[in-house]
Formats: C-alpha cells, structure tokens, sequence
C-alpha cells in the first residue's frame, strides 16, 4: 500500500505552461483524502517552492536535492556544505568567472544571471532551448565579459554567513568530469543540461527521502515518486513505485517502473489511477 508520494517539480508537478495543471492538482487532493501523504523531491529551494505549491497543501518538502527536508511544521534534516567543500566551489567559481549561486535556508544569492535564471519564466523557457544550443560559446562569452568579472566576486557574499544547502552553476554536461575533479568534497546534480546544482558529499533526494520516512516510519516499500530528468534516477530506482514523465530522458524513464503521459497531457492524474492510488 502506498503511503507516500514524491513529486518532482520542473518537467513533472508543472506543465510547459509552468503551472500545475487542475487534473494535477484535483488527483494530488484525492490521493490525500485516501490518506496518502503528498510531497515535492525537488532540487529547488524553500523560497523558490512558494510561488509554485502555493495552491497546494504539500505535507513534506525535500528540497535542495535532499539538503533540506521540512514539514509545515518543522525541519526534519538540513545538511549544509562544510567550509571546506564550499571553500572549494567558491575558490573554482572566483579562479574560472563562473556564474553561480548560493542556496540557503529561505533564499539564494550570488550570480545575477543565475538569478534570473532561477525565475518561474526563464525556467519555463529552458525547455525549448535546443539540444545545439551554443552553451560552450555562451559559457566563454559570461566569462570573458560578464559586467561582474572581478577578483573575489564569491567570497564576500552576506550570504555565506548563512548554512548553505546548494550552489548551481551554469555548466554543461561536457563539463561533468571537470567539475567532480576540481570539487572533490561534493556531489553534482543536473535537472537541465545548462546548469549543475551543487550538493554536500553524498546529497541525493533519496538521502533526504529516507530521512522523512525514519521521521514518519514509513517504509521505502510503501513510497512513490514522479520525476523526468537525470537527478531524479535514483529516486524512481530505490521508491516502491518510481513513475517517469512521458516528456522524460530516456535515461530517467529506463530506471522506472512505469512510464506515464507527459506532464502536458495528465501524466500524474493517469498514473495514480492506473496504480489505484485514486479512482
């Protein structure tokens, strides 16, 4: 019997639109009132969840890529990055001009084009960028020019007076190697194939899923979850029930138990009916 539902959110919870569908919406409340717990695995922080569960009343948050685990109620798990790990990625994004930002507890801060990219519009966007997009050209053109290309931009930030739960970078998947080289004391994350979010040394949303559970005593036997992309088959691979979005990489939908439509055509409200979980 399922007990709880994992949702991820960008390609899954929100359609292209970059809204939750109603469909989505009226299947997530039926799936409460038979009791089951409803929730969003996303690598998105607490501050940028606000403006999208808003209509939604979630029972458990894993965010930050597991980072950072919360009910309405309370902090269930929050693991920030040692000095020694951020001083890394600080020292990295300073020496190479990267575009960066840090993820703390109730906002982000850092790259002002990160920011921006981190908008609810932006992100709807991306996923029409096409796969030939130029992201090495555009990766050396903010490099070279970006109007913040100074010494040290990083290391003064307010906001690393504060636990840090996650950085994204703007980087490419060509870059994947690199980056684990020169960032050895942390993991690497990707939801998109422009930009890497950054994570403590064994982060994953399934370490912050099993943190909720022991919290709740729920088995992993007993759990679902949704997602679409590459951050998310760990996920789908250890839940009892692991959906993928028909709009998925394949790679995503390979490591699930079932394949459902797309996140523009239903795909959560069919699936929870095909499992039963509502009528």
């Amino acid at each position: 019997m399922i007990k709880a539902i994992f949702f991820d959110i960008d390609g899954t919870l929100l359609s292209s639109n970059g809204r939750v569908s109603k469909s989505t919406k009226e299947a997530i409340k039926k799936a409460q009132a038979n009791g089951v717990l409803c929730g969003v695995s996303s690598g998105r922080g607490p501050s940028s969840l606000k403006r999208i569960v808003r209509d939604l009343d979630f029972d458990m948050f894993v965010t930050y890529n597991g980072q950072y685990v919360y009910t309405n109620d309370r902090v269930i798990y929050a693991r920030s990055f040692d000095q020694m790990a951020l001083a890394e990625i600080v020292s990295f994004a300073n020496d190479k001009s990267r575009q960066l930002v840090f993820g703390a507890q109730q906002r982000i801060d850092g790259s002002l084009t990160m920011r921006i990219g981190d908008s609810a519009i932006v992100r709807r966007l991306i996923r029409f960028v096409p796969r030939r997009f130029p992201i090495r050209r555009v990766k050396l053109l903010l490099q070279k020019y970006s109007p913040n290309r100074r010494k040290n931009r990083y290391s003064n930030l307010a906001i690393l007076n504060e636990p840090i739960y996650q950085c994204m970078m703007f980087g490419a998947e060509y870059e994947t190697q690199k980056l684990i080289e020169a960032l050895p004391h942390s993991d690497l994350q990707r939801s998109n194939p422009y930009t890497v979010d950054i994570v403590p040394k064994g982060g994953s949303k399934v370490r912050g899923i099993q943190f909720f559970l022991a919290d709740t005593g729920i088995n992993l036997s007993e759990t679902m979850a949704f997602g679409d992309h590459l951050n998310d088959i760990e996920m789908l691979k250890v839940v009892g029930i692991g959906v993928a979005m028909g709009n998925g990489q394949e790679e995503t939908k390979a490591s699930a138990d079932y394949i459902t439509d797309s996140h523009d055509a239903d795909g959560i409200e069919k699936a929870l009916r095909y499992y039963k979980i509502i009528d």
